[in-house]
């Protein structure tokens, strides 16, 4: 076991390439989350290894239970990177799923996550671009803060999973304009509210 995570659920980069080229293969839709635990190597050096294993382990089942709920393959290519790869899902979808994900880390384990959410074939048509398109949505997370979502960097956030009518995506809009912040982060922000108010303390 590395880090208290099964080797076979740690295949490293290959077996990250394999599972979207398998993807991209099929011809569905298909997303991909990349994500990194914020602040590991930091609690390693503060807290000791032993905390950052933990810090692992209970990120790590919640993760599993994410891939278990929408039927995706969870996967672990790094120290603290991680991906979670989701059959027959729209880039709409897929972040709001991403978005409970990172409130349920926040809310469960002392530590948050970054996620960058991309999707084939919409933000990439291989695999290459697939992983490069759900890369930049990553740093795009990173850019935010952390502890956030993020989207390729061409994508503008429309949740048309809501059915949301015209007007009022025109006025999140107007408002994420007037106060300078991005549509996504507005839509964080309630989403995080939503939970906090209806989750089972």
């Amino acid at each position: 076991m590395t880090n208290g995570i099964h080797p076979v659920e740690s295949g490293g980069p290959d077996t990250l390439r394999q599972a979207l080229e398998a993807a991209v293969a099929s011809g569905e839709e298909a997303a991909l989350a990349l994500i990194d635990l914020d602040d590991l190597h930091r609690t390693n050096q503060t807290k000791g290894r032993e905390a950052g294993d933990a810090a692992l382990e209970a990120f790590w089942e919640i993760l599993e239970a994410s891939a278990r709920e929408l039927g995706g393959t969870p996967l672990r290519f790094g120290g603290d990177e991680f991906a979670l790869l989701i059959p027959d899902m729209a880039l709409e979808q897929a972040f709001l799923k991403m978005e409970g994900l990172r409130a349920s880390v926040e809310v469960r384990c002392e530590h948050t996550v970054s996620i960058g959410v991309a999707q084939h074939p919409r933000d990439g048509k291989d695999a290459d671009a697939l992983l490069t398109a759900a890369d930049a949505a990553l740093g795009s997370a990173k850019e935010q803060g952390r502890n956030a979502v993020g989207l390729p960097p061409n994508e503008e956030m429309v949740m048309k999973s809501c059915y949301y009518p015209a007007i009022a995506t025109r006025r999140l809009k107007s408002l994420a304009e007037r106060i300078k912040k991005k549509e996504s982060v507005l839509l964080r922000e309630a989403l995080t509210d939503l939970l906090r108010k209806h989750e089972p303390r």
